[in-house]
């Protein structure tokens, strides 16, 4: 059986032209298209979809209080279409937070610069959430989002995206591992590093929110976002967590109890400065699928940190952070992933564990006590 779509925009040519995209692919069905929040709302209880499209400014119920009502109701995976515009990030991290699953710019230019792999990227999107099971959201915490002056840099880089989910989707399952770890190893540890992509924004808040201002450690997070989206993003979890949380800059010495969002659009690398670090900022190569890329923050961890390292790799598409997770863990660095059930996509935490570089497969739920257990002992 197909996976069976619902089409939500209050353009007619914007629905018109998504359907078609979704009806190419013979996986995907479009059962139904809605004009505006309350019509789907109204379409998910009847038709019962795998996967809505959602976009977020629509007439009489906008799309953020539409996926709150879906999820109340009746969960869906959700995939919303948003601008790449200041306003657009901060609605769009609503949307997340009210239980909707991923998102896409809304202009196909935006997507990728080549009309096909735009379509196919797409495609592959709605096929990895109508794949997935749902989870009802956290109620979203009321602190306001304080943001500041967005650069206009970044794209989306999907081709190998769209390899590497394909692979992981039909890779040989993996073998159960040991899951949560009964009691810390008691290993000293100098940083802890975060990678993740889809489904990554409310998996950080989940685990970062748990963190006391205290944390002995400097934290680096990757997390695969357009430009204009984690300087908001940044100050979304600086508001809600007792940690300090911000986007990073060149030259920003690394200090205990911070968190470093890596800038969409840039690559991040750590160096060593005396006992500690420092974060280094550069634009990357054009032909780098990942901006930011989990693999380039992973391995410039190794070379400056060796062993004194905890790396974990979250819930996302495709397979970056593998190969960095294998240079940290020749180096003597500790691998964790996020295990299959509690991962909107388990496409990067599977690409390591099936690869034998993550020693624990933990629950989301369970993953800050996890973290804290283990960084807090040594």
């Amino acid at each position: 059986m197909g996976i069976k779509v619902l089409v939500v925009d209050d353009s007619g040519f914007f629905r018109r032209r998504v359907s078609e995209i979704v009806n190419q692919d013979p996986e995907l069905e479009v059962i139904g298209q809605a004009a505006n929040g309350l019509e789907a709302v109204r379409m998910a209880a009847e038709l019962k979809p795998n996967v809505i499209t959602m976009d977020i400014e629509m007439p009489v119920m906008d799309g953020i209080t539409a996926v709150r009502k879906i999820m109340q109701s009746t969960p869906t995976p959700i995939l919303m279409f948003s601008s790449l515009t200041h306003e657009g990030a901060k609605a769009t991290l609503d949307a997340l937070d009210a239980g909707a699953l991923d998102f896409l710019p809304k202009r196909f230019e935006d997507i990728a610069t080549n009309k096909d792999t735009a379509i196919a990227l797409l495609q592959q999107r709605v096929k990895a959430l109508g794949r997935r099971r749902v989870f009802r959201p956290l109620p979203r915490a009321a602190a306001p989002a304080h943001g500041r002056p967005l650069s206009p840099r970044g794209e989306l880089h999907p081709k190998r995206e769209m390899a590497e989910t394909r692979e992981s989707v039909v890779a040989e399952r993996p073998v159960s591992r040991s899951g949560v770890p009964a009691r810390a190893s008691g290993k000293s540890y100098k940083l802890l590093l975060i990678g993740t992509s889809t489904g990554g924004p409310v998996a950080l808040q989940r685990i970062l929110t748990r963190f006391p201002a205290n944390y002995p450690l400097p934290i680096v997070l990757i997390q695969h976002m357009p430009a204009a989206f984690t300087p908001a993003f940044a100050a979304r979890l600086n508001s809600l967590c007792q940690i300090q949380v911000k986007e990073a800059a060149s030259a920003d010495v690394m200090r205990p109890g911070c968190a470093y969002l890596a800038p969409g659009g840039m690559q991040m690398m750590v160096e060593r400065m005396g006992t500690g670090g420092r974060i280094k900022i550069v634009a990357g190569s054009a032909e780098m699928n990942y901006k930011p890329s989990v693999d380039i923050t992973f391995a410039s961890a190794a070379k400056a940190f060796g062993g004194d390292v905890l790396a974990t790799i979250l819930t996302g598409m495709g397979a970056d952070g593998r190969e960095g997770a294998r240079l940290l863990k020749n180096a003597g660095a500790t691998i964790w992933a996020q295990d299959e059930a509690s991962c909107v996509v388990y496409g990067m935490p599977q690409a390591v564990t099936v690869a034998g570089i993550s020693s624990h497969s933990i629950p989301l739920d369970s993953m800050a006590d996890a973290i804290l257990r283990e960084t807090q002992s040594g």
